[in-house]
């Protein structure tokens, strides 16, 4: 069944006002009303429900090159998102299919069909998608599998451990029989990190000027898998705690997003030669070739309950800048979403 409509569709969305210098404020945004033109034949017309907020977003309000082009001032930023497909001229897209794209900061959107894949809410709640069952889950499960190639009973530090990435890559690692040791900022966040993920220690990294010591003293033996969402000062622990030939795995690094000068650490990248250490990068959209294999596996967690997860949502699009912003305050427990109403 498909519909059409006439009707041209109204929709706010969020801009980028400005280029932040330093932490993003709520004035490098602007909340605007753009109006959709009927959609064409071979289209559709979707309603956002949810979107998401990322840190590397915040690399895209940077002017210059980069594995994804900048945010334009005055156009809408962009992200991934979940809604409804509510007019359709297309025939595979019918109306009240639920979607997954990339155009969220806004609340709705046209599309030919690229680049969008239907899902099933019915196998999990819709912004699961977003999170555990999407780009999310797929970087934590891509870090450990396809760049660590991790081993069971490894030794895994995951820096930003509570947050939504490396939440999952806790239980990842736990899954595989590995002793996993995560950084986080607040007590109900290592609280959850305990009593949820199963994960062996968590580092207050607030609450210690010694992180390399704290890191030492949960991990006698060395640690062999540093996942990164940090930088920095994490980065530094890592490698003076790292055992040869040890891989860190390069995924964030949220300290220097906002940095204006460049930062002082890590100051002891010459142990990379001595102990023979494997650093890579990567980027989750390398690897959709993988995307079925990550769906079956972390399907399979999630029915075993061995992968849990939490989101922290903000009611309202009107909100999307000030829970991006949260994000580098440390917010959110999990998944930073917004829920567009």
């Amino acid at each position: 069944m498909t519909t059409s409509t006439t009707q041209a569709t109204r929709s706010r969305q969020i801009e980028l006002a400005s280029r932040p210098d330093g932490m993003p404020t709520t004035s490098n945004f602007q909340l605007k009303t753009a109006e959709l033109s009927p959609i064409g034949e071979g289209e559709f017309l979707v309603k956002n429900h949810w979107m998401s907020v990322d840190p590397y977003m915040r690399g895209r309000m940077k002017e210059g090159k980069s594995y994804v082009p900048p945010f334009q001032i005055g156009e809408p930023l962009e992200g991934g998102c979940v809604g409804e497909v509510v007019e359709s001229r297309h025939p595979k897209f019918e109306a009240g299919t639920m979607v997954l794209g990339n155009l969220g900061w806004r609340e709705y959107w046209k599309s030919d069909g690229a680049g969008v894949v239907m899902i099933d809410a019915q196998r999990a709640p819709a912004q699961a998608y977003l999170g555990v069952l999407g780009m999310t889950g797929m970087t934590a499960w891509v870090g450990l599998n396809k760049i660590a190639k991790l081993k069971p009973g490894s030794t895994v530090f995951v820096s930003a451990a509570s947050g939504a990435v490396g939440s999952i890559v806790c239980q990842l690692a736990k899954a595989k029989d590995c002793r996993v040791i995560g950084s986080a900022g607040s007590p109900d966040k290592i609280d959850w990190l305990r009593e949820q993920t199963g994960v062996d220690a968590v580092i207050n990294y607030k609450q210690t000027d010694d992180l390399a010591g704290a890191l030492a003293q949960h991990a006698p033996d060395g640690v062999d898998v540093y996942f990164d969402n940090v930088g920095g000062d994490h980065l530094e622990a890592a490698i003076e705690v790292m055992n040869d030939f040890g891989c860190c795995v390069e995924c964030g690094m949220i300290s220097t997003y906002n940095a204006t000068e460049p930062p002082a650490a890590p100051r002891n990248l010459f142990k990379v030669i001595a102990k023979r250490l494997r650093m890579q990068g990567f980027i989750v959209r390398d690897h959709m070739d993988a995307q079925d294999e990550f769906v079956q596996e972390m399907a399979s967690l999630i029915e075993a309950k061995k992968v849990v997860w939490e989101e922290t949502v903000s009611e309202g699009i009107e909100q999307a800048p000030q829970a991006f912003i949260g994000l580098f305050e440390g917010e959110n427990l999990g998944k930073q979403l917004v829920h567009i109403v």
